[in-house]
């Protein structure tokens, strides 16, 4: 994570880039608001300050989407939810890494906002279940993470079909969490 104005939009123009080199369809996503940047360390509602007033302004027209993590080792709900407001503010779509860990009705909170998409999931209730059905949010299934991480609690993989939530499949690639890259593995 770039985790400052500047870096953080260094990462969404090289993501811009790439697509545009590679002739690849590349969606960059701000995910400024996925970790706390070191200098805010114990001022976490300072950072999110800083993202709703200069980081989300600033990536207009270089970022697709903004993505957030509401998860109790990342952010609040209440900040989750300044984070959606800047960014629909701003004219930007939101996504949201929720209920990886635990319940902190994140998916129910981006449906309020339009989300496009919620990930991970693990935790996630019948009530996040009806919510993403109504904003017609997509449930982003995350494996490679829940392998690497030794997580024990399963999505709700039968109640989003029955739910008619449509989900999709990626591989959360990161080096902490989620170091692979390939869906059949």
């Amino acid at each position: 994570y770039g985790l400052s104005r500047e870096h953080e939009l260094k990462q969404l123009n090289a993501a811009r880039r790439l697509g545009e080199k590679r002739r690849i369809n590349v969606s960059p996503t701000l995910l400024a608001a996925h970790a706390l940047a070191p200098e805010f360390a114990r001022d976490a509602d300072g950072y999110i300050d800083e993202v709703c007033a200069n980081i989300i302004p600033a990536a207009v027209g270089v970022a697709d989407a903004v993505d957030a993590f509401c998860e109790n080792i990342a952010f609040t709900p209440a900040q989750t939810e300044r984070v959606f407001r800047a960014a629909r503010g701003c004219g930007l779509p939101v996504k949201l890494h929720a209920e990886q860990l635990s319940n902190q009705n994140g998916a129910a909170l981006a449906a309020r906002y339009g989300g496009l998409s919620a990930d991970h999931l693990e935790y996630l209730d019948e009530a996040g279940i009806a919510a993403m059905k109504r904003a017609g949010m997509v449930a982003v299934m995350l494996p490679g993470a829940f392998y690497f991480l030794r997580d024990t609690h399963l999505p709700p993989i039968a109640q989003l079909r029955e739910g008619g939530v449509p989900m999709a499949l990626a591989t959360d690639y990161n080096p902490g969490t989620s170091p692979l890259t390939s869906l059949l593995l």
